[in-house]
């Protein structure tokens, strides 16, 4: 047995700890629970051995292991390695991220007596209590009740001290705030699987079954009610056991009182019994039927499909581009290569950027494998995340459908990695790690040698450079299923909009023109306006004053009150001021906070005025709306896309969350508004996002049998962007933007980190980041140009102040060199590490 393990845990520290294993014995990769700083954590076992620490250092002891063999096989902690390394993160708590456990691990409280409180406690007692206090007699006496309970020292649980003394917790956190009890964070396994209540027909009651469950139960049973033998014959007809939960449900529909459950219970005829409950995908299932077409593959699939299923036979490393336009039938080709993969033993992975806003894609899976199938993503509970992570690491579903987390999912017998929409930006984590989920599929395919599928309309230039390069297989799909056309692209120019009607107009009169005939042919349309809210700036007409977030130096978001609801009626806060980072909102102002004048203009349009709007000029029309405002679940995404399929809703006005993966064949319009908007942004990905956008947009329309038409509002009709997408020519604006990228050497042909200086006071900010400029600037290796120090775009955040620097290289190894070096330099200058936030490969420099 070793005496030692190494422990990552989860800190912003780039380092694993030592702890003595004593009698107990844990494995690499298993969950060990140990002190740590005051509280318990709960770590990943790196390394077990006998070498003992230097001396003087105090090696504390590993109090339990959680897990009696490794729930991270060596490759996903290889993966982790590579994260921490590549990323320049901890790797505890890149390990934390790859194990969506937390629900197994309950943190509660306990209270043990300090040195005050057993003063307070002998002095008390030797003087008769007299001692002054705001408190009642009986508060003072149960606060002496709590630490007498507590004499020995031993620390006690909330509920154990509360049954014993009656104190609450509010009282406990008083006494501790007055230094009477010290409070410690406890941190204990729990089972994490979900569990209800069964209610379950006693076996001697049900008797013969060949008889009448009615007639059998009056002969044994004559005293019973007629409730009471309906929840009888209810159980019975359900075999004997049902959820108390299901049958309190059926027995209300016939006006049977709850009562009449508890009253058998009494008597000893049903009991009540706790039964894990599995995770269900029922409703994606029965929502997938909607979605989910029997499509015979058409050769340009097929050749596709053939491409991915040699590189599976090959059982080798080979990272593939699948370029295919919208509507080209990629989610076919999934499908088909998903089956291959299980038909030779293999499990398959699909990774989508937002779940909740790929239901049909999701729901198709489940309609394909239906049990074969497991769900990763954030919408899920702790307990059925846990759940799941469970099924899949035992092989019980080998079929994974998840978000950029869910390449960590442990699936055995891994053989193929599929990413749908691979250029999203929502594979970009935001937080530590900052690791890209795109980047570590691939990463993780090498490690095992399986096949990696990466597919888009409008692939990122890092994923086409690389295929431009040789290093990705490029597959192309140019053509749309059943050969229907792309969508005609127009542009309308808005500036000549201005100069022939003389006012600012938020829909030009052709866009309006063109949803009016739509409609009238009893067609569909989508309105693309991608800003939430009513209006995105108030400010002051005499003053010029803006009114921004307490927190953030952002405009709030005016939201007009009375109509903002979500698909299920219910209704959401009324009119008020919001920052769409922090959350902070007030109450709209009548008059400006600086010069109290009551001339506050309202600027810009977004997608709840576009509403107002679209109502006022097509009152006939049923008119919805998809924004994060109106869509906060997957079951709110799920009933505005049921809507938009049966025709309920036939004007739908909406964010960039309406051009991701939705199919509906009713859509022969696309209107866009102000997208260009974002081209002025200063952000050197702002050109690519924007075209990627137009082109997503643009292929929600003529997906059925009538031919689309897409019409752009742009005060650019003629940037490159705008003409590319007209065009549809995606290659085209792909050299355009090449081009722009190697003259200033920014990604894809230079590699990039944006460092981050933060924290809650300006003058810390500011000297941490002059130290750090100031030292790499005279010691980062030759090859890397340091831009900055300066404040962040986003100059303070949620009350958060930030600067940054942009460190650009040509080779990854002399980029990778200088952030170590400066992070040695953070730790050296006693720098708080979570005041430096380090961001490799950015997705923007916000």
């Amino acid at each position: 047995m070793s005496q030692y393990c190494d422990v990552a845990l989860p800190v912003p520290l780039d380092r694993a700890f030592t702890y003595e294993l004593g009698e107990l014995e844990a494995e690499v990769g298993a969950r060990v629970m140990v002190p740590f700083g005051g509280q318990r954590l709960v770590g990943i076992v790196m390394a077990v051995h006998d070498a003992a620490p230097d001396e003087g250092v105090e090696v504390k002891r590993v109090e339990r292991v959680l897990d009696e063999a490794a729930l991270l096989p060596d490759e996903l902690m290889e993966l982790g390695k590579w994260i921490a390394a590549y990323y320049c993160a901890p790797l505890g708590e890149v390990l934390r991220g790859m194990m969506p456990l937390t629900a197994e691990v309950k943190r509660q409280w306990t209270y043990r007596i300090g040195e005050q409180g057993r003063r307070v406690l002998y002095e008390g007692a030797a003087k008769g209590s007299s001692r002054r206090s705001k408190l009642t007699p009986e508060e003072q006496n149960r606060e002496y009740a709590v630490l007498n309970y507590l004499e020995s020292g031993e620390p006690g649980k909330v509920s154990a001290i509360r049954s014993a003394t009656g104190a609450n917790k509010a009282m406990l956190d008083a006494m501790a705030k007055k230094k009477w009890l010290v409070r410690e964070p406890l941190q204990e396994v729990r089972d994490a699987r979900r569990v209800e209540m069964v209610a379950v027909l006693e076996e001697q009651v049900v008797g013969n079954r060949e008889q009448g469950v009615e007639e059998q139960q009056t002969k044994r049973l004559p005293k019973l009610n007629e409730n009471q033998l309906a929840v009888m014959a209810e159980l019975a007809g359900c075999g004997g056991r049902e959820l108390v939960r299901e049958l309190r449900i059926r027995l209300a529909v016939h006006g049977v009182p709850e009562s009449s459950l508890g009253t058998l219970v009494k008597r000893g005829l049903v009991r009540l019994e706790e039964s894990a409950q599995a995770f269900h995908v029922t409703s994606l299932s029965q929502h997938g039927k909607k979605f989910a077409h029997e499509h015979t593959l058409n050769e340009a699939q097929i050749e596709a499909l053939a491409v991915i299923a040699a590189a599976m036979e090959k059982s080798g490393f080979r990272p593939h581009l699948l370029y295919g336009i919208t509507g080209s039938g990629k989610t076919a080709v999934y499908i088909a290569a998903m089956q291959r993969a299980l038909a030779a033993g293999k499990s398959a992975l699909l990774l989508v950027p937002e779940i909740g806003l790929t239901p049909g894609t999701a729901a198709q899976m489940v309609a394909a494998f239906g049990s074969e199938v497991a769900l990763l993503h954030s919408q899920l509970t702790p307990d059925e995340r846990a759940e799941q992570w469970h099924r899949i690491r035992k092989g019980e579903a080998r079929v994974v459908i998840g978000t950029r987390s869910a390449v960590f999912a442990p699936m055995p017998e891994l053989g193929l990695i599929l990413v749908d929409e691979e250029h999203d930006s929502s594979y970009k984590q935001e937080e530590t790690p900052r690791y890209h989920g795109r980047d570590v599929a691939v990463m993780r395919a090498k490690l095992l040698g399986c096949t990696v599928v990466l597919g888009s309309a409008t692939p990122s230039l890092e994923s086409w450079s690389n295929a431009e390069r040789g290093r990705y297989v490029r597959i192309e799909m140019t053509e749309r299923v059943a050969s229907r056309p792309l969508p005609k692209v127009e542009m309308i120019d808005m500036r000549e909009e201005f100069r022939e009607t003389g006012k600012e107009q938020l829909f030009a009169r052709r866009l309006i023109e063109e949803t009016t005939a739509a409609l009238g042919r009893g067609e569909q349309v989508i309105i693309l306006l991608n800003r939430r809210g009513y209006s995105f700036v108030v400010m002051c007409r005499s003053c010029g004053e803006k009114l921004e977030c307490e927190n953030c130096a952002i405009s709030l978001t005016y939201h007009k009150g009375g109509e903002e609801q979500s698909l299920n009626g219910e209704a959401r806060v009324g009119q008020r001021l919001e920052c769409h980072y922090c959350g902070f909102r007030r109450n709209v102002p009548k008059d400006c906070p600086k010069c109290q004048s009551e001339h506050l203009y309202y600027l810009g349009a977004g997608s709840q005025q576009g509403e107002e709007i679209l109502q006022e000029l097509f009152p006939g029309a049923r008119i919805g709306r998809m924004d994060r405002d109106t869509v906060r679940t997957r079951g709110d995404m799920e009933r505005l896309l049921a809507k938009l399929h049966s025709g309920e809703i036939n004007l739908l006005v909406g964010t960039q969350m309406i051009a991701k993966g939705h199919d509906i064949h009713g859509v022969t319009l696309v209107g866009v508004v102000g997208a260009d908007f974002a081209l002025g942004l200063p952000d050197f990905r702002a050109s690519e996002r924007v075209f990627q956008l137009l082109t997503q947009v643009s292929g929600r329309a003529g997906r059925g049998e009538l031919p689309g038409k897409v019409l752009v509002q742009s005060y650019q009709p003629d940037h490159y962007v705008n003409q590319f997408a007209r065009e549809h020519d995606y290659t085209g604006f792909a050299a355009k933007e090449m081009y722009f990228r190697r003259a200033m050497k920014y990604p894809p042909l230079s590699v990039l980190a944006n460092v981050i200086i933060q924290g809650e006071r300006l003058e810390e900010v500011l000297g941490w980041a002059t130290k750090l400029g100031r030292w790499l600037s005279q010691h980062k290796p030759e090859g890397v140009r340091v831009l900055g120090p300066a404040p962040a775009p986003n100059s303070k955040l949620k009350r958060i102040y930030r600067y940054h620097m942009v460190l650009k290289a040509d080779r990854r190894d002399v980029l990778s060199a200088a952030l170590r070096a400066m992070l040695n330099v953070v730790e050296a200058e006693q720098i708080p590490r979570r005041a430096v936030v380090v961001d490799v490969d950015p997705v923007h420099l916000m």
